[in-house]
């Protein structure tokens, strides 16, 4: 299972943000991403581009 869980970096430790349901002991892999990052899908999600083609088509179109 994934989820992404903020954490804040005080005094070489990441100390969670969010509610997390972490047992003790609990081993987990991380994916570190820095805030500035952080926002980005949402930011350039309200451009648009109009393009001369239905692209979408296209890639439906050759995995068939």
């Amino acid at each position: 299972m994934s989820r992404t869980v903020r954490v804040k970096y005080e005094r070489s430790i990441l100390r969670l943000l969010d509610n997390a349901e972490f047992r003790e002991g609990e081993e987990l892999e991380i994916i570190v991403v820095k805030r500035s990052f952080m926002g980005f899908r949402e930011k350039a999600g309200r451009y648009r581009f109009k393009v001369d083609r239905d692209v979408v088509e296209e890639l439906v179109e050759e995995r068939r």
